[in-house]
C-alpha cells in the first residue's frame, strides 16, 4: 500500500511537471507565431493541460478500467469549473471576452448532451457515443482555427530557442504518458484497498491531480494580469475533458454506467455528477456571456459547490452510510408526523 501510494505521488508529479514543460514549449511556439491569446488559451493550452485527462481516460479504458477514465473526464470538468474557475474569480474577477467563450460554452452543452443521453438513455457509453464525442472536438477545433486564421502572422526568428520550445514538448508528453500509467495502476490498487470505488477516485483524486496543469495556468494567468487566457484555458479544456478524453475512453473500450456507487437509493452518476456538472458550467458561463466579466460572488457559489460535492464523494463512503441515512429519514418522519419511522 505505501508502495503504490508512493508511486501515485510519482505519477502525479510527473503529470504537473509534464504539463507544465508542454504548456511551456506550446505557448512559447504559439507566441514565435504571434497567435493571439484567446487562440492561445482556447486551443494551444487547453490542449496541453488537458493532455493528462486524455492520457489517463485513454490508458484506463484500454487497461479495462472505463470508470476511472469517466470518472477522471467528469471530475475533472467538476474541478476545472467549480475549483479553479471559481477560486479565479473569488481572487480576482476579471472582464472576459464573450466572442471568445461563446464557441467553447456552446460544444461543451452539446457534448454534455451526448453524455446525458448515453447515461439517462442507454446507461451505456458505447463506441458510436465516443466518435459522436471526437466528432465534436474535432469540428470546434476546426471552427476555432477558421475563426482566427486571419489573426495568425509570420512566425518570429528571435526571442528564445525554437529547439528548446520543441524539446519542452516532447518532454513534456513523454512525462505526462509515464504519470498517466503510474496514476492509473496505482490509483486502482489504492480504491480496492480502500474499499473506495474506482469511480469516486476517478471523480476527485485523480481528477485533481490531473487538473494541476490547470490550477498552474490560472494562477500563472492572474498574477500577470491575464484572466482572459485563464478562462479560456478552462473553458477549452473542459469542452476537452468530455469531447475528446471521454471520447476516445468511449471510443477505444465502450463500458457501461458507473456502478458500486449510490445516493439516496439512486447511481449518483444520474443523480449528483452529471447534474452538477452541467449546473456548475452553467454558473461560469452564462454570466460571463450575459455581462461579459465573472464576480467574485459567482466564485464563492463554485467554491462552495465543489466542496459539498467533495464531502459527499468521500463522507458517505467512510462513515456507515445506511446508518446516517436512516437516521436522517427517522429525524425527517418525525420531525413531519410525529411518529416512528416505519419499517418498510
Amino acid at each position: 500500500m505505501l508502495l503504490s501510494l508512493g508511486l501515485f505521488g510519482a505519477g502525479l508529479t510527473l503529470l504537473v511537471w509534464g504539463g507544465d514543460w508542454f504548456v511551456d514549449g506550446a505557448v512559447g511556439a504559439a507566441k514565435r507565431f504571434h497567435w493571439p491569446e484567446a487562440l492561445v488559451g482556447a486551443t494551444v493550452v487547453s490542449i496541453g493541460t488537458t493532455l493528462p485527462e486524455v492520457m489517463v481516460s485513454v490508458h484506463a479504458a484500454v487497461r479495462g478500467h472505463g470508470e476511472l477514465g469517466y470518472g477522471n473526464a467528469v471530475g475533472s470538468v467538476l474541478c476545472n469549473a467549480a475549483l479553479i474557475a471559481g477560486l479565479s474569480a473569488a481572487i480576482h474577477p476579471e472582464a472576459a471576452g464573450r466572442e471568445e467563450a461563446r464557441l467553447p460554452a456552446l460544444f461543451f452543452f452539446l457534448a454534455a448532451g451526448v453524455y446525458c443521453f448515453a447515461a439517462y438513455g442507454q446507461g451505456y457509453f458505447g463506441q458510436g457515443t465516443g466518435l459522436m464525442l471526437l466528432g465534436l472536438f474535432g469540428l470546434y477545433l476546426f471552427l476555432t482555427l477558421r475563426r482566427l486564421q486571419g489573426q495568425v502572422q509570420t512566425a518570429e526568428t528571435g526571442g528564445g530557442s525554437f529547439r528548446r520550445e520543441i524539446g519542452l514538448l516532447v518532454l513534456g508528453a513523454a512525462a505526462i504518458a509515464l504519470g498517466a500509467e503510474l496514476l492509473v495502476d496505482h490509483g486502482t490498487v489504492l480504491a480496492r484497498g480502500l474499499g473506495v470505488p474506482e469511480s469516486v477516485i476517478g471523480l476527485t483524486l485523480v481528477a485533481l491531480g490531473t487538473s494541476l496543469p490547470e490550477l498552474t495556468t490560472a494562477v500563472a494567468a492572474l498574477l500577470k494580469g491575464h484572466g482572459a487566457l485563464s478562462l479560456g484555458n478552462i473553458l477549452g479544456a473542459n469542452l476537452l475533458d468530455l469531447a475528446l478524453a471521454g471520447g476516445a475512453a468511449a471510443a477505444i473500450a465502450p463500458f457501461p454506467l458507473p456502478e458500486g456507487k449510490d445516493l439516496l437509493g439512486s447511481s449518483s452518476t444520474l443523480v449528483l455528477d452529471l447534474p452538477l456538472m452541467i449546473l456548475v458550467m452553467a454558473i461560469l458561463t452564462l454570466p460571463v456571456l450575459g455581462r461579459g466579466r465573472t464576480s467574485r460572488g459567482q466564485g464563492a457559489v463554485l467554491l462552495a459547490l465543489y466542496a459539498g460535492f467533495c464531502v459527499l464523494q468521500f463522507l458517505w463512503k467512510t462513515v456507515p452510510y445506511r446508518v446516517v441515512r436512516d437516521r436522517f429519514y427517522a429525524w425527517a418522519w418525525r420531525s413531519a408526523f410525529g411518529s416512528q419511522w416505519p419499517n418498510l
